[in-house]
């Protein structure tokens, strides 16, 4: 099962105090923040965690799996995420 931002949103009111309506605000507004940023290029580092970092694609040759029919794919950005050391240590260290 996914963590959803309600359950984020949740969790930061259980642990913070803040009300849930003010968590699920601070949530929407960092999530903004980070989008904003991807969409403009930029490359976000949470550090401990990881970092979100937009890459082009180039235009490519491909195949429509619906006909079989050769195409080609128009170049397009993408968002791809490297987890830091300290994620990838939590994450195969748990038991």
């Amino acid at each position: 099962m996914a963590l959803t931002k309600g359950d984020i949103a949740k969790a930061l009111a259980d642990g913070s105090g803040y009300p849930r309506n003010q968590s699920v605000e601070l949530i929407e507004t960092l999530l903004e923040i980070i989008k904003s940023a991807l969409a403009s290029g930029e490359d976000v580092l949470i550090s401990g965690f990881g970092k979100f970092c937009v890459k082009t694609k180039r235009e490519r040759r491909g195949r429509n799996p619906a006909t079989g029919e050769d195409m080609m794919l128009e170049a397009r950005k993408v968002v791809t995420f490297k987890w830091s050391g300290q994620l990838r240590d939590k994450i195969n260290n748990q038991h």
